[in-house]
């Protein structure tokens, strides 16, 4: 008997999205609640498809609620399926782990939740399904969750719900460890995976999928979010089709002004790589924009970065201010061999040049450059701290890396004003 269900995984209901609270034009109302819209999609797609079920792959939540606004929100998604007759089998991580959530809710009777103390099967008699899967009891999991699941049931479509970092993916905690090959080892028919933000599918003696998350948050989770479908046909074959449901989506726009000679040509290159992010479909975009290549006006937009910022923001705006938020405006670009200024002026920026390479090497002058930056981190809120990209690498200790950051801009504005 063949039947549909969704994968989802990491929707992180309520979490802020990061990187546009400077702009003054940004949508507080859209980006405070497109975690909690993403999630209306997801359920209007179960019902409209008529899904059998469906599996949340851990960090439904960010971490503890603020108040139970959150959890009511998830109980009336829950109960639309509930209507629908669609149940929900819900695997906590390690963003909303047993040691993570103090407030808890009873969902509505489709809700079916993970044990965080031992893993479970879960059957679904009428489909002969059987669904594995075992919760975080604490955020920081480093055992291998999906060596104690029970072995496969023959007869029934067996599922294996799993959130884990599995191998390879250096960017995210390397919480309940475990291989590829251990997974198809284990002979389970699909492994629905949740950590990992961005999609990824194993074909083999199982379906391995991660379906990314839901809902992207900053500008390093770019392109389309969503989930997965899977149709699972008479003979037990999984067929995975990728749901795109979020809401509003993050783009990082490269774009070569090597040939640009004027701000104006600088803007309308802007306005021409805008205009084509929003060609493909009808998704609101946050955008950073990044100008590379090596151009006579490097030194000169070093120098006027506030103007360059309005020349963009303007562009967006043209283009559609219901459709385009800047969620920041980064120079890498390089200066022409020819335009260097030339004798003694380029004489001392070399040195300086020389200054800075040996600055962010020398442990003496890194100690005394955190000791000075220590005092005004502790008085920097966080949300400012995950807005401006050097704060951040001060509250890492980057500080070797702050210097590489600054010291161009530095240098290019010398070199414009001595050329």
């Amino acid at each position: 008997m063949g039947f549909k269900f969704i994968h989802a995984a990491d929707i992180h209901l309520d979490s802020p999205l990061r990187g546009l609270s400077a702009y003054e034009n940004a949508p507080a109302e859209q980006l405070r609640n497109a975690s909690r819209d993403a999630l209306k999609e997801l359920v209007g797609k179960a019902i409209e498809d008529k899904v059998a079920f469906m599996v949340i792959a851990g960090d439904l939540y960010d971490g503890d609620w603020r108040d139970y606004n959150t959890g009511i929100f998830f109980a009336g998604q829950m109960g639309r399926l509930a209507k629908a007759g669609i149940r929900a089998y819900v695997l906590h991580g390690n963003h909303d782990s047993e040691s993570e959530m103090t407030k808890k809710l009873v969902l509505p009777d489709n809700v079916v939740t993970f044990s965080s103390r031992t893993p479970q099967v879960h059957k679904i008699e009428d489909l002969k399904v059987e669904i594995h899967g075992q919760s975080f009891p604490n955020r920081a999991v480093e055992d291998n969750l999906a060596a104690g699941y029970r072995p496969k049931v023959g007869d029934y479509y067996n599922i294996g719900v799993l959130h884990t970092a599995l191998e390879g993916y250096a960017a995210h905690p390397n919480y309940a460890p475990c291989t590829v090959e251990e997974l198809h080892a284990k002979g389970y028919d699909y492994w629905a995976l949740g950590h990992v933000h961005q999609f990824q599918q194993w074909d083999g003696p199982s379906t391995i999928v991660f379906p990314g998350n839901l809902q992207g948050r900053h500008v390093r989770e770019t392109g389309r979010k969503g989930a997965v479908s899977v149709t699972v046909d008479d003979s037990g074959h999984s067929k995975v089709e990728r749901l795109f449901l979020d809401v509003l989506r993050w783009e990082v726009l490269k774009l070569d002004i090597s040939q640009c000679l004027s701000m104006e040509e600088v803007a309308r290159k802007v306005g021409q790589g805008l205009t084509a992010l929003l060609d493909d479909a009808y998704v609101p975009r946050a955008v950073r924009v990044v100008l590379e290549g090596k151009t006579y006006m490097h030194g000169w937009l070093f120098g006027n970065a506030s103007a360059l910022r309005a020349q963009v923001l303007a562009q967006a705006a043209a283009i559609g201010a219901d459709q385009l938020w800047i969620e920041k405006v980064r120079l890498a670009t390089a200066l022409v061999e020819s335009d260097l200024p030339s004798g003694a002026a380029n004489e001392a920026l070399a040195e300086l040049r020389g200054i800075f390479s040996e600055a962010w090497e020398d442990p003496e002058f890194l100690q005394e450059l955190q000791e000075q930056l220590r005092p005004f981190l502790n008085k920097v809120s966080d949300e400012l701290k995950e807005d401006v990209p050097l704060l951040d690498l001060a509250r890492g200790s980057q500080f070797a890396d702050i210097v590489k950051e600054v010291a161009p801009g530095m240098l290019a504005q010398l070199s414009a004003t001595e050329a």
